[in-house]
């Protein structure tokens, strides 16, 4: 961080601010693919699990990973999550059932047709994530919603579908009622009834718009909607965090939280060279995430020794969220580490193959000591 910098403006480095903030209901994580989204997010669920009445963490990425993180097996329904009272998750399915598309009912004759393309639709994810959005505004039973995105890309466009979506309607809206009467004649002629047919499927291409311009009202709502991004101390992920930040600032969405992870502290060093050049590199870039972000609250999580998998590890880990980590020192060479020292295993593993070796090596010095004799 720069040494210019006042100590005493510096934000809290936790997520505490998204805890307190009881107003919120749409809470997205993401951030560049294999950083820790789903372990955050879920995390992030577990605490807002501690202090609101009822919260559904949502998997908008086509290649789940919930199922992993809980150990347990969810699919597009709504599911109670092991060891919790109040805390749902799904996962959205990327393959739509288009009958139980809003909108759609009723065109029961070109839904086989309409299912047979759908999976090969270019953003069919988005439109399905989207989709069940709008299930949710219109009947919202949860307190909270945390959703666990795809990777940048995907949930950029996630993002950007109300705004385009609702463009899209207004557009076609203004054509109706351009061409209304020709539309209703021509329909008249065709079949009987219709018009009314039309006058039907505008109905609901109104109602459809309703919901889009609320959803999209709630989401430039910094008092509803907020974007945690996360990212490692590296640098694509940095210049990742960057672009998206930016994109989220141009969609009016709110974010002021960063989470780094897989950071590695030195005081769990020890006499790794490799594991020193590592903190050197990171240090660089967790030097630029300070210097570019000072007004957002950065949260720093460490290179864990294990998985995070399954209620009771997620439960343990989602405490980092909102403490920040202290790095454990590493006793000096020659002692045994303590059965609980640190939470890091990479690190252990490493220290463990470099004594190993250590040892092997003396071995085969004593060899060759003796068989020179």
């Amino acid at each position: 961080m720069s040494e210019f910098q006042d100590a005493d403006s510096v934000l809290e480095p936790t997520l505490q601010n998204v805890i307190d903030q009881t107003s919120l209901k749409w809470i997205f994580v993401g951030g560049k693919g294999g950083v820790g989204k789903t372990t955050c997010s879920c995390s992030l669920a577990v605490q807002l699990a501690a202090v609101r009445e009822k919260v559904l963490v949502i998997s908008t990425d086509p290649a789940h990973n919930l199922s992993d993180a809980f150990r347990q097996k969810f699919s597009k329904t709504p599911s109670l999550v092991n060891g919790f009272t109040n805390l749902y998750a799904m996962e959205v399915d990327p393959n739509p059932d288009l009958s139980e598309v809003e909108g759609l009912g009723g065109l029961e004759g070109e839904a086989g047709f309409l299912a047979d393309i759908s999976t090969s639709i270019p953003g069919i994810d988005e439109a399905m994530s989207f989709a069940e959005v709008m299930k949710q505004v219109q009947s919202f039973d949860y307190s909270c919603i945390v959703f666990d995105t795809a990777p940048t890309g995907h949930t950029l466009r996630l993002l950007q579908f109300p705004s385009t979506l609702e463009k899209g309607l207004n557009k076609l809206m203004s054509l109706k009622d351009s061409f209304g009467g020709m539309v209703s004649q021509v329909s008249r002629m065709v079949a009987p009834g219709g018009e009314d047919m039309v006058d039907q499927l505008m109905g609901k291409v109104e109602q459809l718009k309703r919901v889009v311009e609320e959803v999209n009202a709630q989401f430039k709502n910094d008092e509803l909607t907020t974007f945690v991004c996360v990212c490692i101390p590296e640098f694509l992920s940095l210049y990742e965090t960057e672009r998206l930040i930016q994109e989220l600032a141009k969609f009016e969405i709110d974010s002021r939280n960063i989470v780094i992870n897989q950071v590695i502290f030195p005081e769990e060093v020890g006499t790794s060279r490799l594991l020193a050049a590592r903190v050197r590199m990171q240090q660089k870039y967790l030097d630029q995430f300070y210097d570019l972000y000072e007004d957002f609250h950065i949260v720093k999580l460490p290179l864990l020794e294990e998985e995070v998998r399954g209620p009771d590890a997620i439960r343990n880990f989602s405490v980092n969220l909102l403490t920040p980590y202290k790095a454990q020192p590493r006793p000096e060479d020659g002692q045994p580490l303590p059965a609980a020292a640190g939470s890091n295993s990479l690190l252990e593993e490493l220290r463990r193959t470099v004594e190993e070796q250590r040892k092997r090596i003396a071995e085969l010095e004593a060899q060759l000591a003796a068989a020179k004799k």
